[in-house]
């Protein structure tokens, strides 16, 4: 899987896009530790924590594909170096909200747009536009296991600063994390050289290539599973402390059961991308959300202990962000690489439209029902769902494929 990043360069630019990727995804997908103190501080409920994050979880995917747009034109350092800052900002100011209101501008605006302009569309579009073919799988698979890295070493360690700090310490050593991390920015985006660039300015424009990829029914059936896998990782990453909470567990058990799945999306996220060099795609999604949805059904009948928590976090994060590597696999297999920033920062909107609904509905459900049984039958509901739309996917075989591209 790895020969095909032959040189010094090639893992130069693959690590460091990795290692900007560890710090957001590291921040973002551990906010729902704080989600408890936040509520006991503040006083504001849990309905409306849970609103603001949910805005965050619109917010990261509504800028992916503007955020790519820009990257795509204009290369994507000054995209990349706007986000960390941003990143930055909203975890420094957020301790000084006190408000529903306040929370969803730092959270939910600041944080959440930062985060999402050094995210995926950016940081896969560019390693992408700068790797020769054969190098694009191994590539997408490690920078997605950076992001899961992120969580695996975030989630316990926040806990432990929130711990000792308190949230609001907890929150400023995000912010300075997170601009320590501004140096990868010049590496990430470096060319390489012209005989591994593949933006050609040949083919049609950028908006012609956004109403072409709209009219594709193939691409709507890959909107419609990534936006299931947007509801099922929200909902987790926001409302996971709180079912610990109800099943009588301490908050360590959260923060481990994230750790975990971080740690198992590392092996996730590389399998996938070497199964995106070896099978069609389409049936690596559908293996992926068929599995969540048994998993889901596994968790409901088993009884609530850590070690429950701790298995339930490892199978699902084999697969838990595994899914971008194929999902930007089929998108740039369907419409080339030009416009791949673009494009997969869409699918990452229609993603991020589940991921609201994941977070928002989650804090509905407690705050309604008194616990999250209906999200759970909703979230395996829609797993199922997901897994059955990405077979109609129009895929070439991948031999086929790549002796095309070649």
């Amino acid at each position: 899987m790895f020969r095909s990043l032959n040189t010094p360069a090639l893992w130069a630019v693959t690590l460091s896009a990795a290692g900007i990727l560890m710090v957001t995804m590291g921040a973002r997908q551990s906010l729902g530790l704080f989600l408890a103190p936040l509520n006991s501080t503040t006083g504001l409920g849990i309905a409306s924590i849970s609103l603001a994050m949910a805005v965050g979880q619109f917010m990261w995917g509504a800028v992916q594909p503007i955020a790519g747009a820009i990257a795509d034109r204009y290369g994507p350092s000054r995209v990349l170096l706007g986000g960390l800052v941003l990143l930055a900002l909203g975890s420094a100011v957020t301790p000084f909200m006190d408000s529903t209101w306040g929370l969803v501008f730092s959270l939910g605006v600041l944080s959440a747009t930062g985060s999402g302009a050094s995210s995926f569309s950016v940081l896969i579009g560019a390693a992408t536009n700068r790797l020769p073919l054969e190098a694009r799988g191994a590539a997408s698979g490690i920078i997605n296991a950076g992001g899961s890295f992120g969580q695996f070493i975030f989630a316990p360690i926040l806990q432990k600063l929130i711990q000792v700090l308190g949230w609001t310490g907890a929150m400023w050593a995000l912010a300075a994390v997170t601009l320590a991390a501004l140096p990868l920015v010049r590496i990430a985006a470096k060319p390489i050289g012209h005989k591994h660039m593949t933006t050609a300015t040949g083919g049609p424009g950028l908006r012609r290539s956004v109403l072409n990829a709209l009219a594709d029914r193939s691409y709507l059936l890959l909107h419609a599973g990534f936006f299931t896998c947007g509801f099922h990782i929200a909902f987790l990453v926001t409302h996971l402390p709180g079912e610990a909470n109800l099943c009588g567990l301490p908050p360590s058990v959260a923060s481990w059961s994230l750790a975990i799945i971080g740690a198992a999306n590392i092996a996730g996220s590389l399998y996938a991308g070497s199964c995106v060099a070896r099978y069609r795609s389409k049936y690596v999604l559908f293996w992926m959300y068929g599995s969540r949805a048994l998993m889901i059904a596994l968790y409901m009948v088993s009884p609530r202990t850590d070690l429950t928590f701790y298995i339930f976090a490892a199978g699902l994060g084999f697969t838990w962000l595994a899914t971008v590597p194929p999902t930007a696999a089929i998108v740039s297999k369907l419409f080339g690489v030009r416009y791949l920033g673009t494009l997969f920062g869409l699918t990452l909107l229609s993603h991020q439209i589940g991921g609201f609904l994941g977070a928002w509905l989650g804090g509905l459900s407690i705050t309604q029902f008194g616990d999250y049984t209906w999200m759970w039958y909703a979230d395996m509901a829609l797993a199922g769902l997901a897994a059955l739309v990405n077979l109609p996917i129009h895929e070439a075989p991948v031999l086929q494929h790549a002796l095309k591209a070649a």
